[in-house]
């Protein structure tokens, strides 16, 4: 069963499937071929309330790497085509409370188009 990965933040990317990378300060078990549930929000849901599913993923890639090291390029893979590496680490580290350099990983993921289930 695959597990919830939370996009709160990027819901409209992953609706879109604009986003093919994103950042994390954990999911270190992954490896490439995990298939994961993409869902609008998995923790903090008040009573009653159930995680809603976008899409499935699969992980193509994962690596191990200092936020700050982030490109261009990468920011529009996370979604934001027009936001400078330098404001992507800045409105990385306000939500997750962590500094500039903090090793993070980038995982990279693939849309599966047979998402029966939602």
């Amino acid at each position: 069963m695959p597990r919830n990965m939370s996009f709160s933040m990027t819901t409209k990317q992953i609706r879109t499937h604009t986003k093919t990378v994103t950042r994390r300060l954990g999911w270190w078990f992954l490896r490439p071929g995990v298939r994961v549930w993409a869902v609008e929000q998995a923790m903090g849901l008040k009573k009653g309330e159930h995680v809603r599913r976008i899409c499935l993923l699969e992980i193509v890639s994962i690596c191990a790497m200092p936020l700050n090291a982030i490109t261009a390029d990468d920011c529009a893979r996370e979604g934001f085509p027009n936001m400078s590496p330098a404001d992507f680490v800045s409105m990385f580290c306000a939500h997750h409370d962590c500094s500039e350099d903090a090793m993070v990983n980038r995982i990279e993921f693939r849309y599966v188009d047979d998402s029966a289930g939602i």
